[in-house]
């Protein structure tokens, strides 16, 4: 990403916000089950608004750009904490890209963020369902859908080129937003990363 493209920005009105009862889950460590059912104890980071939880992705942000860094909630005593129950301020349906983690990219810790990763962000149903989960279920406050520059997804989309196995049905998914990117001024991949992140939003916001 750069400099001028690093700080993640949305419209608040493109941002889906949602509240809901937290049921807490195990984590997925040794010695530590999940349950999906019976409420749980959980972190209690809820009691914040849409906006406060928006502005707290958006200044781990800023520290990720400035090189500041906290590295917040990553010691033994948080993993303590959040082995009781989770309860993620955010949701964020990103691309499996390995240089574009979410919890560096906005400077959070374990038990901050519910991550939703696929090739290319693309909001399937199966997605959209481990992100209503992330949200009704464990009360995550803001809703986002994180894209970034040189996605090779995207790139294989604008290609067109033939793909093995089903990444192709990746590229099926992405390829609305290629269309309806074309002919705008600028880098086509760029333009079309842009209308990709719309593109999986509105599919978000249908589905709720």
């Amino acid at each position: 990403m750069n400099r001028k493209n690093q700080q993640v920005s949305f419209s608040r009105r493109k941002l889906l916000k949602f509240g809901g009862a937290s049921v807490g889950t195990g984590l997925l460590t040794t010695g530590i089950g999940s349950n999906l059912v019976v409420p749980e104890p959980v972190v209690a980071q809820n009691n914040m608004s849409p906006d406060q939880a928006l502005e707290k992705l958006m200044a781990g942000n800023r520290r990720f750009i400035e090189r500041k860094r906290q590295n917040p909630n990553q010691d033994t005593a948080r993993l303590t904490e959040v082995a009781k129950g989770q309860a993620p301020f955010a949701s964020i349906l990103s691309c499996a890209d390995s240089r574009v983690p979410p919890e560096i990219v906005f400077d959070q810790g374990l038990g901050d963020l519910f991550v939703v990763r696929d090739a290319g962000n693309v909001a399937t149903p199966e997605e959209i369902g481990s992100l209503e989960f992330g949200t009704l279920i464990l009360g995550s406050k803001v809703l986002m859908v994180l894209g970034h520059e040189e996605c090779g997804a995207v790139k294989a989309a604008v290609a067109g080129a033939p793909v093995p196995g089903q990444i192709s049905s990746i590229l099926f998914a992405i390829t609305p937003a290629i269309a309806h990117s074309e002919g705008e001024a600028g880098n086509r991949v760029d333009n079309a990363v842009k209308a990709n992140v719309l593109l999986q939003m509105e599919r978000l916001e249908k589905s709720t």
